[in-house]
């Protein structure tokens, strides 16, 4: 069933109404209460489809354990914990109380959620909550759940608290594209800056459309600084039958996966462009630089490139990463990255990189572009080849200011690298149009404005850069100075946004210290 967002909107416009005027959180806070009540929902769902599987099999004084219910991807609730109880308690009713005891009563039959849950349901007003769970009743939304409406509370209305929503969701869209690409059929998945876990549900859910279970197929592997998101992906998983060793911890100074040459899979969204990360904590006292940085460390005050090293390292011989990185990464000199980015694409492990316009982001309008590495394909006919892929003309316009992939077009785009390698197409989303249009024969080859392949020694005359629009020029009737404006126009754009986000972390900044000169 398609997300409506509108009505997603409206509802969540309601509840949030509904605890700025009558509770004491903060605007960053709202998620909380919300996302709980949501979970509560969807795990009554999966808890009634099991239950009726269930009921044949349990007859007399023979009942169904948790442990039957979480074998079959369900978070097992207690009779006081459901939804439906909850929602048709009396008006004299504590509900404050009620949900705080339905949360703990979760995570005493579902002990991999223990500390994952909220309490503190009483220090909300009764009609609050009574309110809230009336609004999220009917709502319905399938994928990452939480990820979606984190991120629109924390994009509407904590944008003084915490700018940059990205790091804690990617859209779902964006995350199928990744899959699509990376094709995770079975294996050890980690995403180092995990958010609320959409990598990992998306993983599973491609698992499933491919006929696999992946709770057997693959394992997940987390790491997420902010404890509340932590916790949050750990619910996410939890309503999606999954489970996973989520750590907490900062990916710069922590390695607690010990990653290097680990995983199959590296997955994520980091976040943009981040400054003041602290370079002494990065190499031992002797001066030696972390394993985890291979390709070395720029000199300069921006995290891209220890995040690609990251990534890049947690690889095994065979090892397939997909990740979203800002614009500027690609075709970035100063500090030493273009170094770095020279002898990334020189290890044959760079496979494609696809340019992505603005807007897919809820809270970040920047285009961006998704990084594709593949280790194995180093040592194959590909090995100094780079496919590039110009994904900014393709996308179904949502709201005036908000964009997404329709599945026939993550289709389309999976399909482009598939023939690149040689790999069977697929068409159940409704790509065959698409490619029958764009590849007649059936097999792979330059498009201009949409794909071509550059080989090292091109890429090395084109400076190192990693710009999808250097390479796939294009569609026929386009100007290419048009290009070249829009490249630019990007860039600045990038960098307004740096800048805004600045401003507002400052303006935060000084509100709070005058708030306490204020309270002296």
């Amino acid at each position: 069933m398609a997300i409506d967002l509108q009505d997603i909107s409206r509802r969540l416009f309601a509840a949030a109404d509904q605890l700025w005027t009558n509770s004491n959180l903060r605007p960053d806070q709202y998620a909380q209460p919300v996302l709980a009540l949501i979970a509560l929902r969807q795990m009554e769902a999966k808890f009634e489809a099991v239950h009726k599987d269930l009921e044949p099999h349990f007859k007399g004084r023979l009942k169904a354990t948790p442990a039957d219910y979480q074998a079959r991807g369900a978070v097992y609730l207690p009779e006081t914990a459901r939804f439906s109880r909850l929602l048709a308690l009396p008006g004299t009713a504590d509900l404050g109380a009620e949900l705080n005891a339905a949360m703990k009563g979760i995570a005493e039959a579902n002990p991999d959620l223990a500390g994952a849950l909220p309490q503190g349901y009483q220090g909300l007003p009764n009609a609050v909550l009574q309110e809230l769970l009336r609004l999220l009743a009917p709502l319905k939304i399938e994928g990452d759940a939480y990820g979606l409406i984190f991120e629109y509370f924390m994009g509407q209305f904590a944008s003084s608290f915490m700018q940059k929503g990205g790091e804690y969701f990617t859209p779902a869209s964006i995350v199928k594209l990744i899959v699509e690409v990376i094709e995770p059929y079975h294996g050890a998945i980690l995403d180092p800056a995990c958010g609320s876990g959409g990598m990992f549900v998306h993983s599973a859910e491609f698992v499933r459309r491919h006929h696999k279970a992946p709770e057997s197929e693959i394992s997940v592997f987390g790491v997420e600084k902010m404890a509340d998101t932590l916790r949050l992906c750990r619910l996410n998983l939890a309503i999606h039958g999954l489970s996973g060793d989520l750590r907490e911890a900062s990916s710069y100074y922590d390695d607690p996966h010990k990653l290097i040459g680990r995983f199959d899979f590296v997955m994520a969204n980091p976040p943009f462009n981040q400054s003041e990360v602290d370079r002494t904590k990065l190499a031992n006292e002797a001066g030696t630089i972390d394993a985890r940085f291979p390709l070395g460390l720029p000199t300069v005050n921006n995290a891209n490139y220890l995040w690609i090293n990251l990534f890049y390292a947690a690889l095994n011989p065979s090892g397939r990463a997909g990740f979203v990185m800002a614009n500027s990464a690609s075709d970035e000199g100063k500090g030493g990255q273009l170094e770095l980015r020279r002898k990334l694409i020189e290890t044959g492990a760079v496979d494609c990189i696809i340019a992505v316009g603005p807007n897919m982001f809820f809270t970040v309008t920047l285009p961006v572009t998704l990084w594709f590495l593949d280790k194995g394909k180093a040592k194959g006919p590909r090995g100094d080849q780079v496919l590039f892929v110009d994904a900014r003309n393709l996308y179904r316009q949502v709201t005036r200011a908000h964009r997404m992939f329709d599945p026939d077009q993550i289709e389309f785009l999976g399909n482009i690298v598939r023939l690149w390698r040689g790999e069977p197409v697929e068409t159940e989303a409704g790509s065959a149009t698409r490619m029958a249009e764009a590849f007649p024969e059936g097999r792979y080859r330059d498009v201009p404005g949409l794909c071509r392949v550059a080989t090292r020694k091109q890429i090395e005359e084109q400076g190192w850069s990693l710009n999808s629009g250097r390479y796939v020029g294009v569609a026929p009737g386009q100007k290419h100075d048009e290009e070249e404006f829009r490249v630019k126009l990007e860039a600045l754009q990038e960098e307004l946004e740096e800048l805004n986000v600045e401003a507002a972390q400052l303006q935060a900044a000084i509100s709070r210290n005058v708030a306490e000169l204020l309270e002296v």
